[in-house]
This record gives C-alpha cells, structure tokens and sequence, in this order.
C-alpha cells in the first residue's frame, strides 16, 4: 500500500480513557447543566439526545480528568452496547463521560479524527470479539484500545477517504431529521384536528372497529429450517426510533411464516409494542411477521391507516399505564388492546386529514429507502477504504 504504516493505537493518540458516575448515581443528575455522556447516547456512528444526562459544575469538576473535546471519538466499552462508536456532536458540550464510554482522542499530528471514527468503527467485529476474553460481561479494557493495530496513510489520504465516508453520514444524518421533522408535522396537525379542535359529538370507538388485531408469535426455534429466509421478523429491538421497519435482526424462511399463516402482516399494518417495553409504535415497510410482545393492527380501510398510527403514537402513557396491571412485567394483552377506546369521527374527516399526512408519510418511507441504500453503500466501501484495497485521490 506504498506509503501506508502501522502504529499501535497508543502512538497516534493525545488520549485514551473512560469516567465515573457522580455519587448518587442517576440521583445525582441535573434538569440542566453540563452533559454526561452514557452508553445510551452512543450509537453505530451516530449520537443519541436521549437519555442525555447532566450535572453541575462541582460534579463536573470531579471528572475534569474526562472532558469532553470537539472532534473527540466516543467508545463503548462495557455491556451490550460494547464497541458502538460516533463523534461528540459539538451541542452537547461542555462534556464529561460516565465509566462505560471511553474517550479516544487523536493526535492531529498524525491521525484525523474522522479517518479514527471509522478505524473503530470498521474493527467493530473485532473488539466484540476481544471484549468477551475472560470476562463474564463485555468489557474493553485501557490496554486493549491501546494496543490496537492499525495501518495508516499520511494526513492527506486520511482526510480523502474520511470525507468519503462522511459525506455519506452527513447525508444520512440529513435524511434522518427531515423524517423527524415530517413526523413531527403529521402529529401536529393530528393534535391540531382530534384534540384541540375535537367536537363534543364525536362518539367513541374500541381500536378493534379499525381494523383486524394480530398477536405475534414466534415459530419454534428447534426447528431450523424456520428462519435465515427473506420475510422480516419484527421483534421490539428493531422498533426503536422507526417510523417504517425495514430491516430485522431474525429473518423467517417461508417454511416458518407458514407455519403460522395466521399471523401475517401486510405493508404498512401498525405494530405496537405491548410486553416490557410497551407503547413502541411503527409500520412493516414489507410483509412480514412479528413475535408474542406485539399487537399489530390491520386498517380496514386505507383512511384509518394514519389516524390510528398517530393516534397510538401519541398515547404512550396511557398504553402504559393500561399494562401495568400489578404484574412483574407490563403487558398490554390483545384482549385490552383490541377495545382501547378512541375518539371516531366522520369518516369523511378522517378522510380529509388522510390526504393532508399521506404525502409526509410517504417522503418519509422514500427517505428511509434512501437512508438504507446509503448505509449499505457505505458499510460496503468501509472496509475496502480502510484496508487500501479502494484508494482515494487526495
């Protein structure tokens, strides 16, 4: 690779540690102040406002050790989010980080922040690997980020291929808050429509007069012609932060979906989350199937589609207030969430307000097919950038 050279990942760094929680623990957090940075905020090359917790200045001087600079790289290091990576996003500092995230900072010098992101990220499967040695939970250690082999260019190269790889983040990014911006459009307008300006003659409706309920349930596991097919298989993990589900983490061969025939979902029916963690609300992009923690809902006419997504999507307390029934675990069965009473006007309005969202829905579902397509031009170039094996002009 010509002017490429190896390094230990010590060499090529000004920084490499981890934090503390303040005394209290989550007690101890502040409504405002300066950030601490948890696992739960670090995502695959992204970073989560969610969960973003802040101290005081006093608590903030006790982790002084740890601060958080613009351009710093933020690794997971324990539990099962262990080597999930991004860069700080300059909104949320002043920064401090908590044990579980370590920060890697690059020595300018010699090593782009951005080409050092996608170092990490790129060697992900690796640290998985590594982070299980000896240990009964996943851990990374000091050393072992330390130690770490990696084969560079000069500054230059490091810089072309960083952009590279960028621009199409920062494209996916984009994408990303424009869906965040449609959705939030959709569910004003449907406060707007069916509560603020909600009639007094209005009757009531159970959620069962919308459309036909589906309870999920999972194809035997021991018989293992069931799955690594082509039909999504839609479990709680894969709702989180999405409007349409594209992709799944288990996949059913058409053997295993037809072994519960009865539990097929068409495009764009509305699942829900109603077991452990209950009010998660999304559409199946595809046909697919889900398992026993989730009750879909299959509109009976095109028009409820919307009106009941944003309908759901707006109630997640009062979803989980109904499964919290006095059990260790919430759980919203399919009886009690067919007769949720909701609000039912005219079809005619309801009508009306479908062709006002329609539209931002389907940018939404073009945007997600685009941010799919992006993602995996971009998982596909990052080894091969990395590696040398694809070379970028400077």
């Amino acid at each position: 690779m010509g002017e490429w050279k190896e390094y230990k990942l010590k060499e090529l760094t000004a920084k490499i540690g981890s934090g503390a929680t303040p005394t209290g623990g989550d007690n101890s957090y502040k409504p405002e102040g300066i950030s601490l940075i948890r696992s739960q905020n670090i995502l695959d090359l992204q970073f989560s406002d969610n969960g973003l917790a802040f101290i005081d200045d006093d608590q903030a001087d006790t982790l002084r050790n740890v601060t958080v600079e613009s351009g710093d790289v933020l690794l997971n290091i324990t539990g099962d989010s262990v080597a999930r990576v991004c860069k700080v996003p300059e909104s949320v500092l002043p920064a401090r980080v908590n044990q579980h995230v370590a920060i890697i900072r690059a020595d300018k010098e010699k090593l782009v922040c951005d080409y050092l992101l996608y170092f990490l990220e790129a060697k992900k499967e690796y640290l998985l690997s590594i982070s299980e040695i000896g240990a009964t939970r996943r851990a990374l250690t000091k050393g072992m980020l330390e130690d770490l082999d990696l084969t560079i260019p000069k500054l230059p190269e490091q810089k072309s291929i960083a952009s590279v790889l960028s621009s199409l983040d920062d494209k996916i990014d984009l994408l990303h808050r424009q869906n965040k911006t449609l959705e939030a459009l959709a569910e004003t307008l449907f406060r707007q429509w069916f509560v603020e300006e909600a009639e007094e003659g209005w009757e009531t409706g159970k959620l069962g007069e919308f459309g036909k309920i589906i309870c999920g349930k999972t194809p035997s596991k021991k018989i293992y012609s069931y799955f690594g097919g082509s039909i999504p298989f839609i479990r709680i993990p894969d709702m989180h932060g999405k409007t349409f589900i594209f992709d799944t983490q288990d996949i059913l061969t058409e053997e295993g979906a037809n072994s519960q025939q009865n539990k097929h979902l068409p495009p764009k029916s509305i699942c829900v989350s109603c077991i452990a963690t209950v009010g998660l609300v999304a559409m199946n992009a595809f046909s697919c199937q889900t398992n026993q923690q989730i009750n879909s809902i299959v509109p009976n006419r095109e028009i409820y589609r919307y009106f009941i997504y944003l309908k759901l999507a707006t109630m997640k307390e009062e979803l989980l207030a109904m499964a919290s029934g006095g059990t260790a675990t919430d759980n919203l069965n399919t009886g009690d969430f067919s007769n949720i009473e909701i609000i039912k006007p005219e079809d005619k309005m309801i009508g009306l307000f479908h062709n006002q969202v329609q539209p931002y829905f389907g940018k939404i579902f073009t945007n997600q097919t685009q941010i799919r397509t992006l993602t995996r031009l971009r998982d596909t170039l990052l080894p091969k950038l990395m590696s040398g094996e694809v070379r970028v002009n400077n």
